[in-house]
């Protein structure tokens, strides 16, 4: 994920949409949008602030979340690390982007908040390219269309849940 979204280098690398080159996608955030596994969005700016530079609904987001009444203006630095995590997960998955990577999306969030955001997930993966990485396998599987390990230097994917066993991953 970090060499496609351009903060780590490689040797040689394409990125590709729709057989379409584009060397620099990570700059265009209509293509390609990414979150990183750890918190990225400065805790100074306020709720109102990041739904608007996302172009989002913060009446959505209450939707989902109504626990997040009365904090539109409310900067991120005063949620909890659950909170947040919960915010910047919304936004990138929710982005107009036709890509989405989210890098450990499920961290810090309650149990609740993962089973939402596992919903949300399966409405944006019908118009975009969502990738995936996070420990909490469960959440993953009950939404995946595909699911890959990375084991022993290689990616193997999975076809059944006894494949993460066999793979060293999960004891069932």
């Amino acid at each position: 994920m970090n060499i496609i979204y351009g903060s780590l280098q490689a040797d040689s690398k394409s990125i590709r949409f729709d057989n379409q080159s584009f060397p620099q996608a990570f700059k265009r955030p209509e293509l390609l949008m990414y979150l990183p596994q750890f918190n990225f969005i400065p805790g100074s700016l306020n709720l109102k602030r990041l739904f608007l530079d996302f172009n989002l609904s913060f009446g959505d987001f209450e939707k989902w979340f109504p626990e997040f009444n009365r904090k539109y203006r409310s900067p991120l630095k005063d949620l909890s690390g659950g909170q947040r995590r919960l915010t910047e997960v919304y936004l990138i998955a929710r982005s107009s982007s036709r890509f989405a990577m989210l890098d450990e999306p499920f961290s810090h969030l309650m149990p609740i908040h993962i089973e939402i955001m596992t919903e949300i997930l399966a409405e944006e993966k019908q118009h975009k390219g969502i990738l995936v990485t996070d420990h909490l396998y469960q959440p993953i599987v009950n939404c995946a269309d595909r699911l890959y390990v990375l084991a022993n230097g290689k990616t193997h994917q999975v076809k059944k849940m006894e494949d993460l066993d066999s793979l060293g991953y999960i004891r069932l």
